[in-house]
């Protein structure tokens, strides 16, 4: 599919749909290739620490000591990962994450706001630990966003609740609130870019690359398909060595990344039959399955209120400063910077993104 730039819908929403681990040696995940030779603080940032945990502060121990109710619950045939927090009857939220993350990632942000709310968290079907599909579709996830947010009980209520999403999770909300405005009171999108027509960089980058593989088109370079499974390591400690963000980042707080990893990682057969291993959770090929056309067709007019929170140092913060403009949310909606972040804001300032959360769902919306 393309959009009036003609420039293809995957290219234009680009590393901004991530916001997960990835195994070093599987550099065709999509929706980005990653770079090679990155830094060590970059490419392999729990590696000194030999699968120990880094040292965490107090805030952080008794945030993820509030432990959520865990269960899954069936929706169109999948089993989706549910947590939640707080009590049922308070104004409800419920948060999406990024693309290869799961619900964990919202483990110690949620209890911060679970006083006053019905906190919610999902794992996507294909991440975390909800099921894989044959097929993925941006209105099954609204699907399953909407069935867990029932679940949850946040439309016990006397409001309905906000739905807040993270960089392919934002993408997952702003589907549900333009296509199904109705299951929403509001629509926060944290890190979530859209993006304007590739920059003359990118497209020199594309061209050259298309002209090494003899494409006949040098406007546009598909982006590769992962054909392979995700690797299965033999211990723990080698599985978390290869732990990184997408896109390439050094973790603000390594704890919170450690902690994200090892909630990233399951137990598996070893390929070679002497006993299991450790697996990344997400489905690799999620990716190349998702039919992402529906995007191209939706109409904003009827979307609840959307406000952003974005990272200060965040490629869409940078596209921004380079004059581009995003052809899907107008510029005047509510937008805040969190300082010293950059795409990932929960692991960079969890903090300040609990203050900023709490700041603008005090008088937003109205």
């Amino acid at each position: 599919m393309r959009d009036d730039h003609g420039a293809n819908i995957d290219a234009k929403m680009g590393s901004q749909l991530t916001g997960g681990p990835i195994d070093e040696k599987l550099d065709d995940d999509e929706p980005v290739r990653l770079q090679e030779n990155l830094p060590p603080e970059i490419a392999s940032p729990l590696a000194p620490f030999g699968g120990r945990k880094p040292p965490a502060p107090a805030w952080f121990d008794a945030a993820i000591a509030k432990e959520p109710e865990r269960r899954r619950i069936l929706v169109e045939g999948a089993r989706i990962e549910l947590l939640t927090w707080g009590e049922v009857g308070k104004p409800g939220l419920i948060f999406v994450h990024g693309n290869s993350a799961h619900a964990d990632w919202w483990s110690f942000i949620a209890p911060f706001l679970a006083d006053d709310y019905r906190v919610a968290a999902l794992s996507l079907s294909g991440m975390g630990g909800s099921d894989w599909r044959e097929t993925y579709t941006f209105e099954t996830f609204a699907t399953e966003i909407w069935e867990c947010a029932k679940a949850a009980g946040l439309y016990d209520a006397p409001v309905k609740p906000i739905y807040i999403g993270h960089s392919f999770g934002g993408s997952q909300v702003f589907y549900s609130a333009t296509k199904h405005p109705e299951r929403m009171r509001a629509a926060l999108l944290l890190d979530t870019g859209f993006g304007g027509p590739p920059t003359a960089e990118q497209e020199e980058q594309w061209r050259k690359e298309a002209e090494k593989e003899g494409k006949a088109d040098p406007r546009w370079r598909p982006p590769q398909r992962r054909t392979r499974p995700n690797r299965v390591y033999a211990t723990l400690e080698e599985a978390l060595t290869r732990f990184r963000f997408m896109p390439p980042q050094v973790p603000g707080n390594l704890f919170v990344a450690d902690f994200i990893a090892r909630r990233s990682l399951k137990r598996a057969p070893a390929p070679d039959g002497s006993g299991e291993g450790w697996t990344w959770k997400f489905d690799p090929f999620m990716w190349g399955k998702l039919d992402r056309g529906p995007m191209q067709t939706l109409d904003r007019s009827k979307a609840p209120p959307i406000a952003q929170i974005f990272g200060d140092r965040s490629g869409i913060m940078q596209r921004r400063a380079a004059g581009q403009r995003s052809d899907f949310l107008p510029d005047d909606i509510p937008s805040s910077a969190i300082p010293d972040s950059e795409h990932h804001i929960m692991v960079d300032q969890p903090l300040a993104l609990v203050a900023a959360l709490r700041a603008l769902l005090s008088v937003w919306p109205t």
